[in-house]
């Protein structure tokens, strides 16, 4: 009776623990930000015709020091940016249009930043058999694009979400054996 209570009690703490067992993961890109609301401060705090190069490169966006910030040319600034307008460049705000004017003075650092974090949760079993997955997605991301001309910020644009929730629940009725059927046909 004794080896059945410590059998029963043994099995009980294998299966209620088995959801730490679950997999994670997460993904962060490297910007000087480490949460989206000091992103947007750090957005606000620039002031165009004022803020200059050196001054953007002492807040951390530097290219050479600080990964995962691309520069774009002119060329590039026309490409990504004259859609908005229709095509039109007269339609584009007035700096962009000094920008892609005078083409080698001017040039853009363009910072997309995401933090991603996956959870797996629900029952274990079900989850390794691989009849029921659920996952929690949590996170922010934020794109800014400034635009230099002569030293200087004269044009500034972000877009982002503050705040990311979603939920996946990926049901496979036949568990293991659900990829088999085509597979066992084709061999």
């Amino acid at each position: 009776m004794k080896h059945a209570q410590i059998s029963c009690a043994i099995a009980c703490v294998v299966l209620t623990s088995c959801a730490a067992l679950l997999p994670d993961s997460e993904q962060i890109s490297r910007t000087p930000w480490p949460d989206y609301q000091t992103a947007e401060l750090a957005f606000k705090s620039m002031t165009l015709e004022t803020t200059s190069l050196q001054q953007l490169h002492d807040m951390g966006l530097d290219p050479l020091k600080t990964p995962n910030i691309v520069v774009l040319s002119y060329a590039d600034l026309m490409r990504r940016l004259a859609l908005s307008g229709a095509g039109e460049p007269r339609l584009l705000a007035p700096q962009i249009q000094a920008c892609i004017a005078a083409q080698t003075s001017c040039f853009a650092y363009e910072i997309e930043q995401k933090s991603m974090t996956k959870k797996r949760y629900g029952n274990f079993w079900a989850d390794f058999l691989n009849f029921e997955r659920k996952t929690m997605i949590s996170g922010w991301h934020f794109d800014v694009i400034y635009i230099i001309q002569n030293e200087r910020l004269v044009y500034k644009l972000w877009s982002g979400t503050p705040s990311i929730e979603q939920f996946e629940q990926e049901n496979t009725p036949l568990g293991p054996f659900q990829g088999m059927g085509i597979s066992i046909f084709t061999q």
